[in-house]
């Protein structure tokens, strides 16, 4: 155990910490050597299904130990790429990880080094990736002590959600710089991850002459991404498409690929009729939106957004190949961030959700599935977090205030029943019941879930290598009717047809090639009409 003495005999934990005694505000610990398997050389971009498990609510233990035994069972769901949200040390014992303070540091709660790295051993021996989200944009609120002693850390030229920005472009940017890019390569080269999940890059403000993103790009690809599939993937709000296009000389690439927020919104107001917050920009013609999404990428590639008071957003994606996009009905965000954590499954009907789940499963994009979803589980997921008693209060009025402009929450009281955070009880309204998942409806959606990700492996993802950009056509049919095509690597064509409304939608036209799956189990008659909330692929092979 270490620490350093910084002032009035306050000590304080290695910024770089890699284990630490107790919380963050403790001791460090010098952990022993990881041990990576050298042999592991993961697995093409193509392949991957992306499962997102948050390591406490994922298993009643809590814990890295626990969620390894869990993996064989996403193998054989179908799952190639388990992403884990952060295990980076934060205040207190429960906690969504994105208030991290120790980057380098594992979790206590969760386990130790070692139990990482089991679990990513034991991932890799069942053919798994492994991703972790890192946060690069802020620290939490409680137990960074960088400003006591380094205070060029940060910077007031810049403003960010949580306050003054990290310093990625003034005078001693450079530590700052090397501090995370060592992260990152940290995770990569010792644990032997596959990628990483950058979270909100629009809030890393950075004006120098190469940013930040870019040259942590250039350093991965130089170092564990030469000779092994390393992979970088970027929420970025801002929808900034050039990263995820080659830059000159290089060979792939900046990043693999961005979480396709706009695909989510899209499909989410389709199914539930939502148009409140960011529906707003969705809700007026959600299966238009949702087209664009399928076959150019952004649904907003620099067009006015109503919901940011007119400000233009993103940048043409429509070049880009369809791999470029990880898509989801569900993740983290889009159910922790609402007021009460509800699912999908409590806001949209079974049939309206089993389209859903046809739709982004078998699409060319990267999908991802967030955990509990596979088997419509009704567990929240709402915020929840751990910080001392004098913090803890404000987050809670602080998280009801911002439902206030609502108006579902403009009364008081119903903003009282939004759940208090830092409540033990919140925490465990997220915890899955694998007894749930065992009741005979779940294991319906379980087989599901498995069928549409076979066919994945088995007829869509051998074509998805190449797969060319603005290749891809979409037509609105009628109100709620979709149809999309993509030329694939191969040169074969894939087609889709979806009625995402409660009646039938006519005037599809005819489809080439064969039925490779149907909602309705019955080939459709596409020249005439879909039932409602049903789906249909059709694929046909290169002549």
């Amino acid at each position: 155990a270490y620490g350093f003495e910084v002032a009035d005999g306050l000590v304080v934990p290695d910024p770089a910490s890699r284990a630490q005694q107790q919380d963050v505000h403790g001791p460090s610990l010098v952990p022993g050597p990881i041990a990576a398997d050298p042999a592991w050389r993961g697995r093409p971009w193509a392949e991957t299904v992306l499962y997102e498990l948050h390591i406490g609510t994922f298993t009643a233990e809590g814990t890295l130990a626990a969620a390894a035994r869990e993996l064989p069972a996403l193998a054989d769901l179908g799952i190639t790429a388990v992403e884990l949200m952060p295990l980076a040390a934060y205040s207190g014992s429960r906690g969504w990880g994105y208030d991290g303070v120790l980057p380098y540091a594992v979790h206590g709660s969760y386990g130790t080094p070692d139990d990482l790295a089991a679990f990513v051993a034991a991932a890799h021996r069942l053919g798994l990736m492994v991703f972790l989200d890192v946060v690069y944009n802020h620290f939490g609120p409680e137990g960074n002590y960088l400003n006591l002693y380094a205070p060029q850390f940060f910077t007031d030229r810049h403003e960010t959600p949580w306050g003054a920005a990290i310093n990625f472009d003034g005078a001693g940017s450079w530590a700052v710089r090397e501090y995370f890019i060592n992260n990152a390569l940290y995770w990569l080269e010792e644990y032997h991850l596959d990628g990483l999940r950058l979270d909100a890059v629009h809030a890393i403000l950075d004006d120098s002459g190469k940013h930040f993103l870019t040259e942590l790009s250039e350093r991965v690809e130089a170092g564990p991404g030469a000779d092994r599939h390393v992979h970088l993937v970027l929420e970025n709000d801002a929808n900034n498409a050039s990263y995820l296009r080659a830059g000159t000389g290089s060979r792939r690439p900046a990043y693999t690929a961005q979480w396709n927020d706009d695909l989510h919104h899209a499909l989410h107001a389709a199914v539930t009729g939502e148009s409140a917050g960011y529906y707003e920009d969705y809700a007026g013609a959600p299966v238009a939106h949702l087209g664009r999404c399928l076959a150019e990428g952004f649904a907003f590639q620099g067009e006015p957004s109503p919901f940011r008071g007119g400000e233009r957003r993103g940048e043409p994606s429509a070049d880009l190949p369809p791999t470029a996009f990880v898509s989801f009905a569900q993740n983290h965000d889009q159910v922790g961030n609402r007021a009460f954590g509800d699912r999908l499954s409590e806001l949209a009907p079974a049939e309206a959700l089993r389209a859903a789940a046809a739709i982004y499963l078998l699409a060319p994009q990267v999908p991802m599935i967030f955990m509990g979803e596979e088997w419509a589980t009704t567990a929240p997921f709402p915020f929840f977090c751990d910080f001392e008693p004098g913090l803890a209060p404000l987050v809670t009025e602080g998280r009801r205030e911002e439902f206030s402009k609502f108006p579902e929450f403009n009364d008081p009281a119903t903003r009282d029943r939004i759940p208090d955070p830092a409540a033990p009880e919140t925490f465990r309204l997220a915890v899955l019941d694998p007894g749930r998942q065992k009741e005979l409806e779940q294991q319906g959606w379980i087989r599901l879930y498995q069928e549409l990700l076979g066919l994945r492996r088995e007829e869509v993802v051998p074509r998805l290598r190449d797969v060319p950009g603005g290749q891809s056509l979409c037509r609105v049919v009628g109100k709620r009717g979709l149809r999309v095509q993509w030329t694939l690597g191969d040169g074969s064509l894939l087609t889709l047809l979806a009625n995402l409304g409660p009646e039938p939608a006519p005037g599809f036209g005819g489809v080439e090639g064969r039925l490779l799956y149907a909602t309705d189990r019955e080939a459709p008659e596409a020249e005439r009409e879909l039932p409602a909330w049903s789906v249909a692929w059709y694929l046909k092979d290169r002549a």
